[in-house]
């Protein structure tokens, strides 16, 4: 209930930010002066401050909505020899990166898992579960905090905020040039926008977000045979190999994270078929593991 709620609040002051964003910038309706035609100068900033911005303020804040709605316990000063493992090991993983130092932490789950993210390469946390480091040998562990790393020395997080945000802003605009369109010629309505405009804009948002999601899960995929790759430069392929054979040992265990962080997890689905498959965040954990063991 707690990770709903603040769900919820965050992307409730997301729009009230962005729309203040909206009035300083002059923009208040979409419409031109006769109430007739679409202003499209208008309607373009429009969809790029909620394309853009939503992404941006979610890319600026994944690091705390991350330690609240997972727990995550930041290692500020080592408490036992496990901890000054964990963050000896990262540090010298993101020295090896090129990379400033980051945030280390662990987080209560049985799920073995662990993610990484922040706003930059050098604003970066990087967490492990419970689960992980208790089903994990350490050479194991030792890949997962290298693919994780990667990420962040990849700048993946960044990059799929700007790939969100285009695809974001062409959703808007292209919905709403629709919905003004079916409006218009289909309604015949000829001032202001009428029950047609909204319930078109809704509906084509909502066929038009489904088909650019695509797009954001190829690249997510991508990212993911890059990570592994860039884990078994940090720590060897055997032991990347190794870690993603235990992951897929434990794919039967239902992921504890939530929805809003399942793209970052290392963990990934099984073997999907049809078009489900184009909706996955992660490769098939088998394409992964024959993918490092090919070289690829």
């Amino acid at each position: 209930m707690k990770r709903i709620a603040l769900f919820l609040a965050t992307n409730l002051a997301i729009i009230v930010v962005l729309s203040i964003t909206l009035r300083i910038l002059g923009v208040e309706r979409i419409l031109d002066e006769t109430g007739t035609g679409l202003n499209l100068n208008n309607l373009l900033v429009f969809a790029l401050v909620f394309g853009f911005g939503g992404s941006f303020i979610s890319l600026a804040i994944s690091k705390w909505m991350a330690k609240k709605t997972m727990g995550v316990k930041v290692i500020e000063q080592p408490g036992n020899p496990t901890e000054q493992w964990l963050v000896d090991t990262v540090r010298r993983q993101a020295k090896q990166a090129g990379i400033g130092m980051p945030e280390v932490g662990i987080f209560n789950s049985p799920d073995p898992n662990a993610f990484a993210t922040g706003m930059s390469r050098n604003n970066a946390l990087v967490a492990v579960s419970t689960g992980l480091m208790q089903n994990m040998g350490q050479d194991e562990v030792e890949a997962v905090l290298g693919h994780e790393v990667s990420h962040v020395a990849n700048g993946d997080m960044v990059t799929l905020a700007l790939i969100q945000g285009v695809v974001n802003t062409f959703v808007i605009f292209l919905a709403r040039v629709i919905g003004h369109f079916v409006d218009r010629v289909v309604f015949k309505n000829e001032q202001g926008h009428g029950p047609a405009f909204w319930i078109t804009t809704i509906v084509a948002e909502i066929i038009l977000a489904i088909l650019a999601s695509i797009i954001v899960m190829w690249f997510s995929r991508q990212r993911e045979f890059r990570a592994d790759t860039g884990g078994a430069e940090l720590s060897s392929r055997e032991k990347m190999i190794s870690a993603l054979e235990r992951l897929r040992a434990a794919q039967g265990q239902p992921s504890q994270m939530p929805d809003q962080m399942q793209a970052f997890g290392i963990r990934g689905g099984g073997v999907t078929q049809g078009l489900k498959r184009l909706f996955m965040t992660h490769p098939p954990l088998e394409e992964r593991i024959m993918a490092l063991k090919s070289g690829r």
